[in-house]
């Protein structure tokens, strides 16, 4: 918003543009792309208003407003949104620009030869007034913007793929910029090096998520394959798992299942040797190890049983189970129990925002995972026991919870240590969500929003790579994490809980657990997530407490119940963004992130016991 910043009568012309020094300002910007363009263009606004130079801070701040907002390339009519808001407010959204400002835009935009500034300008124009001259104008631009190893992470591959919805919107008239886009980006895919690994996927993704490079999916996965061969013969493992997986899909599309096969287990290997990796390191983990073999295991369960001889997948599978089995004991050698201080209550919320402010993505997103500490439920039993002793009294009434709609769904009449117990413990759990999401998750997730611009490629990046998500539910999870970080709880949780489910009868079927039941006339139907949960293998699978956190939260009557409540249709959006639902995609972030963090951190016990 404009904040009076400047008169909304004060009236620009292009002289004023052009006197307002915006070349230099913008080639003496810090880093690419638009967030350093609008923060070096509203510095110059800010002076250019101390200086008493009200046309030239006027035409900064526009130019600045405009290069703030932030792609969403999910939204092919709305692709722009503020990029912070908070309780007081937000930064400037499209609506906000008025007539003016827009015709303003529209007649600088003919003489600016920066390519970022004239796409962004032009686009703006074109989804107000739906003039085709400024989409053609913006398609061009964006089509200036180099793609490289260096642009590609500040929004270069966000404003290529803008320039193909927009070609796709103008239909027929711009079939031959579509046709150059997907060129340019083919030959950025086939002039890669093994050091541009990272641009190279992003740009087969792209290709593939807007369906273009069909006519050359062989060359593609065959440039991919070359990657990660190399990568793999110098161990840099990680890319190369990526490349295998992304080469494997691009033989798939280019009619060759045999090829994609074998780039399959590859990919697979790829993993194992990782383990091995992890084993035989200066520090070892053979907890990560088991990770990456159970990764493995997933990969090799993708090639069709047609293939299935060539590669010996069976065989190869029951080595690896074994070497999961062994892996999985010796781990149990490494867990240290870890404990923290405790903490001043008064002092949370600082602390929670300066656990994640000034870091990398990446530690921040660790440090925002960690928010809270463990969950301890031997602990809350071992308290919950000594108040049941210490206080009698509180537990000879009976106890009836009752659902947010009114209905009783669920009694205690105190007749049994175990059912007593059980509730109390999940008072006890309610009691920790309702301080660790005002107190701690909150928060910090707003200094989080404020200092890194995560999209939902990182995401689906992040879900890919951690062993706990199902191969082929990486984009689910991820677009459901981005949701919830982008604070769309409704999608978030409609998209979340499902997969929940879904990752918690995998995980059991791949230790041989029973997932279903057959009905009197011999149907077979999967188990639900309430009965799921009650198997034995549940708690050798994901451990007591994370077993209890999904239970809690996701199927018992005493918690939220998010799964039976939203399966019947019971949450209206308010509840959809209450502190049990922000938790729950907190909860299931920290799930998916600690994996994928283990996976890359060998030395991650060693840092734990350090109390980090």
């Amino acid at each position: 918003m404009t904040r009076d910043r400047y008169s909304k009568e004060l009236v620009l012309t292009v002289e004023d543009f052009a006197e307002c020094g915006w070349r230099a300002i913008l080639a003496n910007a810090p880093d690419i792309g638009y967030p350093s363009m609008h923060l070096a263009l509203s510095n110059a606004a800010k002076q250019a208003a101390s200086e008493d130079r009200q046309t030239h801070s006027k035409a900064l701040w526009l130019l600045a407003d405009a290069c703030s907002m932030i792609f969403s390339s999910a939204s092919v009519n709305d692709p722009f949104k503020p990029f912070m808001e908070i309780r007081e407010g937000r930064s400037t959204i499209l609506d906000d620009l008025s007539e003016t400002d827009l015709t303003f835009f529209r007649k600088i935009v003919k003489i600016i030869d920066d390519p970022w500034l004239k796409a962004r300008l032009s686009d703006l124009v074109w989804l107000r007034h739906r003039d085709s001259d400024c989409a053609l104008q913006a398609i061009d631009s964006y089509q200036e913007i180099a793609l490289n190893a260096e642009t590609h992470i500040h929004d270069a591959l966000d404003c290529w793929q803008r320039a193909i919805n927009l070609a796709r919107m103008l239909g027929r008239t711009t079939e031959d910029r579509l046709a150059r886009i997907e060129d340019s980006i083919i030959q950025g895919i086939t002039g890669a090096t093994e050091q541009e690994i990272g641009l190279c996927l992003r740009l087969a993704c792209l290709l593939k998520s807007q369906n273009l490079g069909k006519n050359s999916s062989l060359v593609i996965a065959e440039k991919l394959e070359s990657l990660a061969n190399r990568l793999d013969s110098i161990g840099d493992f990680v890319p190369a798992v990526e490349g295998y997986r992304a080469s494997a899909d691009w033989f798939q599309l280019s009619s060759d299942p045999t090829k994609s096969a074998a780039m399959t287990a590859k990919w697979a290997e790829s993993s194992v040797k990782q383990a091995e990796a992890s084993i035989s390191s200066n520090q070892p983990s053979n907890a990560v190890a088991a990770c990456f073999y159970e990764r493995a295991i997933q990969i090799y369960r993708r090639i069709l049983k047609s293939e299935r001889t060539a590669h010996r997948v069976d065989a190869r599978i029951a080595e690896l189970r074994v070497l999961l089995t062994e892996a999985g004991e010796r781990s149990l050698e490494e867990v240290q129990v870890v404990k923290s201080s405790e903490v001043n209550i008064t002092q949370l919320v600082e602390q929670a925002r300066n656990a994640v402010r000034d870091k990398k993505q990446i530690d921040a997103l660790r440090a925002f995972t960690s928010l809270s500490g463990d969950l301890d439920v031997k602990e809350m039993k071992r308290v919950a026991i000594e108040n049941r002793h210490k206080y009698p009294l509180s537990h000879l009434f009976p106890r009836y919870l009752i659902s947010p709609d009114g209905r009783t769904v669920a009694k205690d009449f105190g007749n049994t240590e175990q059912s007593t117990l059980f509730h109390i413990i999940h008072d006890y759990y309610l009691i920790h969500i309702n301080l660790a999401v005002p107190g701690s998750i909150w928060p910090a997730l707003q200094v989080l929003l404020l200092e890194h611009r995560l999209r939902e490629f990182d995401f689906i990046y992040l879900a890919g790579q951690s062993p706990i998500v199902p191969i082929g539910r990486e984009e689910l999870f991820g677009k459901a994490l981005f949701a919830g970080y982008e604070r769309d709880l409704v999608a978030a949780l409609h998209i979340l809980v499902p997969q929940i489910e879904h990752m918690v009868r995998f995980h059991l079927k791949q230790v041989g657990a029973k997932t279903t039941h057959l009905d009197p006339n011999g149907i077979e139907t999967e188990n639900g997530l309430t009965t799921l949960m009650g198997l034995p293998e549940t708690e050798k699978v994901f451990g007591e407490n994370v077993t209890f956190e999904i239970q809690a939260l996701f199927c018992h009557p005493s918690g939220p119940n998010l799964r039976n409540n939203l399966a019947h249709g019971l949450l209206d959006a308010q509840f959809c963004y209450s502190v049990e639902v922000l938790y729950a995609w907190w909860f299931s972030l920290k799930l998916v992130f600690n994996m994928y963090w283990n996976t890359l951190h060998k030395d991650i016990q060693s840092d734990e016991g350090k109390g980090q």
